[in-house]
């Protein structure tokens, strides 16, 4: 290891971003089970699927839409974790096979940047629930937490959301096994709080017929409109782990074990803990008149001190388990392509923080619109054709076969053209313009609206397209981890 490390050839290489070795495959079916559980029972999952119900649909609209959007992601999951299994090796890395060893920074920086709009999304939550802990807990607070408002969030909201901030830090500056290990127990937390919820709708609803009695606001032509960018928005909401899920299947024990557990983890946590989301929603209009799709909000409403402590408390730690999993980790291995002369595991976290507070976040999540459809469907067309190129390449042009070393070297086949494929550039690009181009002209508002899979398909078959005339490059197996001989 120490010579491949000393060879000049060699670049953008960090240990953090190495091929993990024997030792580090670690994690089993269990573990990818609990991540998904930590990663799906979570506040965003339960706010998208109230939105639905706010949006206008039914119960059984609203969980379909989330069921088949979960299985339609599920694919490109379970094609893009083969490699980060069988190579060891993490999103970044993975992607240089075909955007190239430098080319890479664009994915990743594009995915980095969609992460660390999640962690401050995430973070915002958790701050809120902080916040209503210090309301509880402090007389007060109410009056010392409105002394002045800055950026659209009052001072009480600032520190809630930077005690979270700092919670989150503290944890990945710990490592990527601390995330493990955290994952292993905290996924449940919110689960226990959302039956919780549950059994509240059913006792204030008088009984689950009221709830599921409720008919939909929208039909015909009305409801698709909203049901196919909806469906989209449930898509896009895991295409950022379709990207890098190689960061966490890279440690894993086998292919089975991280394939089972994916399976059985993603579309039953995300139906399950939406159907909660879409059914205590649907109480509060029976009991409330309106909808109202945040639980924290929510929460607010009952009077049980107690009961508004614990619950805080399982919001607090179920939002941190997914925030560590799902928005710290890869955009932390993304910086370190980016730098990696300078960059580390916890230093590509805490750039992830700072930017996520430059995002303003808490602003995202305050209209189920601009949640779902500008948050949600955007980004969905920038990722999208990302998450084609690397499918179209791994699988068809190359044929699962990767030459691990290369992809740290500046002579080998994945360096191209000064280090970029530029095909791949071109074909992301068709992808992004295609799909998004009816954000802004009207007559195609229907590509936007199928944004992630208009941008899959197009730059899944211009890629490949375009990198026929690279046939006559052999592709070599090379196994082992980097250093090996």
């Amino acid at each position: 290891m120490v010579a491949d490390v000393e060879n000049p050839d060699l670049i953008r290489f960090n240990r953090d971003i190495a091929p993990t070795e024997a030792s580090q495959k670690q994690w089993t079916l269990y573990n990818y089970l609990s991540l998904w559980i930590g990663m799906s029972h979570n506040i965003p999952t339960y706010l998208m699927a109230g939105g639905f119900i706010a949006l206008g649909m039914s119960w059984w609209q609203a969980i379909l839409t989330v069921l088949v959007g979960n299985l339609i992601v599920l694919i490109p999951i379970l094609l893009n974790s083969h490699p980060g299994t069988k190579y060891g090796i993490p999103f970044p890395v993975y992607a240089r096979a075909s955007f190239g060893v430098v080319g890479a920074n664009l994915p990743a920086l594009l995915r980095a940047l969609v992460a660390a709009g999640w962690f401050g999304i995430e973070t915002a939550i958790g701050g809120q629930a902080i916040q209503t802990f210090l309301l509880i807990l402090i007389p007060g607070w109410a009056h010392f937490s409105q002394l002045f408002t800055f950026v659209g969030m009052n001072l009480g909201g600032w520190i809630g959301f930077l005690l979270f901030w700092f919670l989150n830090i503290w944890i990945i500056f710990h490592g990527i096994e601390a995330v493990r290990r955290f994952e292993a127990w905290a996924g449940p937390s919110v689960l226990a709080l959302g039956i919780g919820l549950l059994i509240w709708a059913h006792t204030a609803a008088h009984g689950f017929g009221p709830m599921l009695a409720e008919p939909a606001k929208l039909h015909g032509a009305a409801l698709w409109a909203v049901v196919i960018p909806s469906l989209t928005s449930v898509v896009g909401f895991w295409s950022t782990l379709s990207l890098n899920i190689p960061d966490f299947t890279r440690f894993a024990k086998s292919q089975k074990s991280q394939f089972w557990g994916q399976v059985l983890g993603l579309p039953t946590t995300m139906t399950v803990f939406s159907g909660i989301g879409v059914l205590v929603t649907s109480a509060t209009i029976v009991v409330f008149h309106h909808a109202i799709s945040d639980p924290i909000t929510l929460l607010g409403h009952f009077h049980n001190v107690f009961l508004l402590i614990i619950s805080m408390a399982a919001v607090v730690v179920a939002t941190l388990s997914v925030n560590v999993a799902a928005n710290v980790v890869s955009p932390a291995y993304d910086f370190i392509q980016l730098f990696p002369k300078r960059m580390t595991f916890a230093r590509g976290g805490l750039l992830t923080g700072i930017l996520a507070i430059v995002m303003c976040p808490w602003l995202l999540i305050s209209n189920p619109h601009i949640y779902i459809y500008s948050w949600l469907d955007v980004y969905s067309g920038f990722l999208g054709p990302i998450a084609a190129i690397l499918i179209a390449d791994y699988w068809v042009f190359r044929r699962q076969t990767l030459a691990v070393t290369e992809l740290y070297e500046k002579t080998g086949r994945y360096y191209y053209r000064n280090g970029i494929n530029s095909l791949a550039v071109w074909a992301l690009a068709a992808g992004i313009v295609v799909s998004l181009i009816g954000k802004v002209v009207p007559a195609l508002v229907w590509l936007f609206n199928y944004s992630w899979f208009v941008g899959f398909v197009v730059s899944f078959v211009v890629y490949l397209l375009l990198m026929q005339r690279r046939k006559d490059v052999p592709v070599q197996s090379e196994m082992g981890a980097l250093g090996t001989h």
